[in-house]
């Protein structure tokens, strides 16, 4: 059961083109949101998370190896749960990049990511107090950016990795538009 996303407003940019296929939590107790369509991230940010993890992995891997073949043979023991570790996150990290997603309702942004650990932040706009783009290196040569929304309480922050630029740009533009309308009122 596939929706179309919502089309926007004459004049309001298209905020994600990428099609959607986030599935709702199915445990009994779970938070009832909407039924909206979730916006998704990039799927390029996928190389940027594989590569990040293979990065760690290779450091750690060259580290242990040369110290197992300076004559630490114990060495071959974290080696090898290294690699076992760096198989299963590897794995793991296509599904982790694809329940990554959010929404913009009436009042606020949702924010979702995780599996196992799920975290769903739902930001008020009138509580935001600065919306930031950030890149790194690999993220900006795939042309993909951070979108980093602050609030006075810390636990509410909110981090959008993996949003193309312009779309980062647009999503910002959008909140910050909100943002000041909704303040207006307080």
């Amino acid at each position: 059961m596939t929706q179309t996303p919502p089309t926007p407003e004459p004049g309001e940019p298209a905020l994600n083109p990428h099609d959607s296929n986030l599935i709702e939590p199915r445990a009994a107790g779970r938070l009832q949101l909407e039924v909206m369509q979730w916006r998704r991230v990039s799927p390029k940010y996928l190389a940027v998370q594989v590569a990040g993890s293979l990065v760690v992995l290779l450091v750690i891997l060259a580290g242990l190896l040369i110290g197992a073949l300076a004559g630490e043979p114990w060495l071959w023991i974290p080696f090898g749960v290294v690699v076992f570790v760096g198989i299963i996150v590897l794995v793991i990290t296509p599904r982790q990049v694809r329940a990554i997603g959010y929404q913009l309702r009436d009042d606020d942004l949702v924010f979702r990511r995780g599996i196992m650990w799920q975290r769903i932040v739902a930001v008020p706009y009138g509580r935001m107090q600065l919306v930031d783009i950030t890149q790194g290196p690999l993220a900006r040569a795939l042309g993909l950016s951070e979108l980093k929304l602050v609030t006075a309480a810390a636990a509410t922050g909110v981090s959008i990795p993996g949003l193309p630029q312009e779309e980062a740009e647009a999503l910002r533009d959008h909140l910050v538009e909100v943002a000041e309308s909704r303040r207006a009122g307080l």
